[in-house]
């Protein structure tokens, strides 16, 4: 673990990096307030800080203000080494952001035991920052795909609906489904099929931007949303999509499935005033159309005549 010491006093410094040193840590010192700081604010910043309380240019107690008050990083152990014995001053070091203290002449033995508790607290906190976004990650993602879920994806695209109001751009849409999946589960099981839905979920991934949402719809039925798209530039990537899909066979232990996916595509123009179900009913009727059409294929929302279904039956 990387240990940041801040400390003017030469002796003071030098015994603090052999202890610690000695006891297997990695050291970094510094001899004022602005680079401790500097140190603290960086990306890759040590995770404990032994600061003095008196400092050049910025002391230690303050550093410990700036610390707490920056928001979204790895949390930082900070012990005040200090000269004051008084209570009220203890008071006040702990109330402007630090964990622990020591006392100079500090004691090994004491240095020691409050390394642990800095150590104790920082691997407490990582394992429930771990557990926090392992519930996020269930709570936002298709736990068999490892795409967005329904509900994230829609989120996703409500999101992108706002922006592109506000931005004057166009979003892309996409409703996909798996041609003659039923058969998958019926002729090799559900779990091929859901090896199968896997495989197709990572092709898709692959052919789209980071910027871009794969969300499970539901079954074998996937939403892709493309922001800053417009619908003739939606068509292009799903046909990308399209072409991944049915490139090559997909391996399992069953043996190889050759899959085809069917299309359809909606945008919402800056002018749009097309709402979410509005929009996803016009691509599940462009996609219901490539279906007709004989499936393997993209469908622009654009070229559906109005009265076409806008739902598709089951297995299609």
């Amino acid at each position: 673990m990387k240990i940041l010491i801040a400390e003017d006093d030469p002796v003071s410094r030098r015994v603090l990096q052999e202890i610690l040193r000695k006891w297997g840590y990695q050291v970094v010192a510094v001899t004022n307030g602005a680079d401790a700081w500097a140190l603290l604010a960086a990306e890759d910043s040590p995770r404990i800080a032994i600061l003095d309380w008196m400092m050049p240019e910025i002391e230690g107690i303050e550093i410990c203000r700036r610390v707490r008050a920056s928001a979204g990083r790895p949390y930082t152990f900070l012990i005040l080494l200090t000269a004051h014995g008084q209570k009220q001053s203890l008071l006040l070091g702990l109330k402007a952001g630090a964990d622990d203290y020591l006392s100079k002449p500090f004691d090994a033995d004491e240095l020691r035991a409050r390394m642990q508790v800095g150590e104790r607290i920082l691997r407490m906190q990582d394992e429930l920052i771990a557990a926090r976004d392992a519930l996020h990650f269930q709570a936002t993602h298709d736990l068999l795909t490892g795409v967005s879920s329904r509900g994230a994806a829609i989120d996703f695209l409500t999101r992108e609906l706002a922006r592109s109001s506000r931005e004057k751009n166009s979003v892309g849409v996409v409703l996909a489904d798996i041609d003659h999946f039923k058969e998958v589960n019926d002729h090799y099981g559900h779990l091929t099929g859901d090896s199968a839905l896997q495989e197709v979920a990572q092709r898709m991934l692959k052919c789209v931007r980071p910027y871009d949402c794969v969300g499970r719809y539901g079954g074998e039925e996937f939403l892709i949303v493309f922001p800053s798209s417009t619908e003739e530039g939606a068509f292009r990537q799903t046909e990308r999509i399209r072409k991944s899909i049915e490139s090559s066979p997909i391996r399992t232990p069953e043996g190889d499935i050759l899959l085809t996916a069917s299309f359809g595509v909606s945008a919402a123009g800056p002018s749009s005033e097309l709402t979410l179900a509005e929009l996803l009913r016009n691509a599940d009727a462009a996609l219901y159309r490539a279906k007709e059409l004989g499936r393997n294929r993209s469908e622009r929302a654009t070229t559906v005549p109005q009265e076409a279904s806008i739902s598709s039956p089951a297995n299609l």
